[in-house]
């Protein structure tokens, strides 16, 4: 549902959120944090291995590979 506030790792293939602010003081968030995953940053999942590990992402021109636990400590909201 659009609009909801989920964990990035909740995202499906094709589907997209901005980072909300408050995230995690999970290691990985803060590195993503660092390369320009900031509140407000339209991220989306561009595919998802078959079974659920990795998911890679795009955002601001750079596609990234997350393991699913560290992009379960991210939220975002739900675009679509």
């Amino acid at each position: 549902m659009s609009g909801e506030i989920c964990p990035l790792a909740a995202l499906r293939a094709g589907q997209s959120g901005l980072v909300q602010p408050g995230c995690s003081e999970h290691p990985a968030v803060q590195r993503l944090l660092a390369l320009g995953l900031l509140p407000g940053t339209q991220v989306m999942v561009v595919r998802v291995a078959p079974l659920g590990d990795p998911l890679e992402i795009e955002f601001g021109g750079l596609r990234l590979s997350l393991r699913k636990n560290d992009a379960a400590a991210m939220q975002v909201m739900r675009l679509g």
